[in-house]
């Protein structure tokens, strides 16, 4: 399927082609505050539509991901990091998609803290 997604303000806008059957929320430090529901594509699998100079990043811990925002609403409408397999992925919040239906998604519940 193909969905389109963005920050609240519309700065950052992208395209992601794949199958959500599923949902991630992580209890780590940083998802928690931000209350993401996550879904990780391969990095091929997503399109930025916007200029990468309209973006913010922001890392910490171990810096494997790159968390990124708008600058100006505030919002994490993805993050990019690599998998233990060392892929190139792309973390969708699922929230910045549009017309998902949230309350028909399973969500996994991943223990971030652990890391």
């Amino acid at each position: 399927m193909h969905y389109k997604g963005s920050c609240h303000c519309g700065q950052i806008a992208f395209e992601v082609e794949g199958e959500l059957t599923q949902a991630i929320e992580c209890n780590c430090s940083i998802c928690t505050r931000k209350a993401a529901l996550m879904w990780f594509v391969p990095k091929n699998k997503f399109r930025l539509l916007t200029p990468e100079a309209h973006i913010s990043t922001y890392t910490f811990g171990q810096h494997r991901i790159q968390h990124r925002f708008c600058p100006t609403c505030g919002i994490h409408p993805f993050g990019e990091g690599i998998d233990p397999a060392g892929n190139h992925m792309v973390a969708i919040n699922v929230r910045c998609l549009e017309n998902i239906e949230l309350a028909a998604l399973p969500v996994k519940h991943f223990d971030g803290r652990a890391l």
